[in-house]
């Protein structure tokens, strides 16, 4: 089952092959760079929270070892996914605001798109730094919360062209802005504070492949998408084809994330 109390869940309950066509296939591009900024050694023993079907979890497999690897999701079919493509990593259900892991048991905890969604930020925080051994490392990402992120962006401006109130995702995601994920670590008592910006580009074959995404009903612009009835997916895609400029090939999209880190006291 899945934790549907924890906001955000609800829009994930899909399987990992239909989020890597949504975004994860910008989650496996941002993974290399935020795993890279969180600076892990071999054989540190790191928690992935929030993991969705896994790409994350992959880079850091890669980087210290499946054996120094848990995850953690809210989305049971993403747990499932996560499992099945690493079964040597320990994969479970829960929260980011209840971490299902004990005291001082990790090196590193990293969260790459996922405050956004988190209900309490601020719980979360204190999550990791409970979960972490003195001078452990919190590291998150989040997708930049105005222009950073193209395709959400795109999605948003065209939905507003015929409906005023459509939701703007780009302006909902929670502490993409400049500072903010910073901000949380050192309310929460992390020391040795670091924030930069990291960027990513995704590849689309058609902008038939790109609208396929969102008719996938993943997160807060699929589910807007699927619950428009068809003569109103129709306007949605036209506005969208217009906004992206009238692809008629192969085209790439742009996204930026805000990352930030910091270290539990010694």
């Amino acid at each position: 089952m899945v934790d549907e109390d924890v906001e955000g869940a609800r829009a994930f309950l899909h399987s990992g092959d239909a989020y890597d066509r949504f975004m994860g296939r910008y989650s496996r591009r941002l993974a290399p760079v935020f795993a890279e900024a969180a600076s892990l050694s071999r054989g540190a023993d790191v928690i992935d929270v929030g993991c969705g079907p896994g790409a994350l979890t992959a880079e850091l497999v890669d980087r210290v070892g499946a054996e120094h690897v848990r995850a953690v999701d809210p989305s049971a079919p993403f747990v499932a996914a996560c499992a099945a493509r690493h079964p040597a990593v320990d994969v479970r259900l829960g929260s980011a605001e209840h971490l299902p892991f004990d005291d001082e048991s990790a090196d590193a905890v990293l969260a790459q798109l996922v405050l956004h969604f988190v209900t309490d930020p601020d719980a979360v925080a204190a999550e990791f730094l409970r979960v972490l051994r003195p001078g452990g490392v919190a590291a998150a990402s989040a997708w930049d919360s105005r222009e950073g992120m193209q395709m959400l962006r795109a999605f948003s401006d065209a939905a507003r062209t015929f409906d005023p109130d459509a939701p703007d995702e780009a302006i909902m995601l929670r502490l993409g802005g400049e500072g903010e994920i910073a901000d949380l670590w050192r309310r929460a008592g992390f020391v040795d504070v670091e924030e930069t910006t990291l960027r990513v580009t995704s590849d689309y074959t058609s902008f038939d492949e790109l609208w396929a995404g969102f008719l996938e009903g993943i997160g807060p612009a699929g589910a807007y998408c699927i619950g428009l009835d068809e003569r109103g997916r129709a306007a949605l895609r036209d506005a969208l084809f217009l906004r992206l400029g009238s692809p008629e090939g192969a085209f790439t999209l742009e996204a930026l994330a805000r990352s930030a880190s910091g270290r539990r006291p010694l």
